[in-house]
């Protein structure tokens, strides 16, 4: 008896999951023959973006280097600072 309520459960469970992946197929949207190609119509507004953006900063006129050596100067002062406050007076 058991076996048999077990089938039918499983039998059940099998239509109704077929069921279901069938109206799934037939409520798919199909794209309209007559529409445009949206990812063309996206390519579109991307290049429009790409023409319309502002220039980029200009380069600083300072090398790396300097720029590299005034961050590093001024992380070493903050970090001073910080110690200086931690120590007891």
């Amino acid at each position: 008896m058991r076996k048999l309520l077990t089938w039918v459960v499983v039998t059940f469970g099998v239509a109704t999951l077929l069921r279901r992946l069938k109206r799934r197929r037939r409520a798919e949207p199909t794209p309209p023959t007559g529409a445009a190609d949206p990812a063309a119509e996206l390519r579109r507004k991307l290049a429009e973006s790409r023409t319309e953006t502002e220039p980029a900063e200009p380069a600083p006129e300072s090398p790396v280097a300097e720029r590299r050596t005034a961050v590093h100067d001024e992380g070493r002062a903050a970090l001073e600072e910080m110690r200086a406050q931690d120590r007891p007076e």
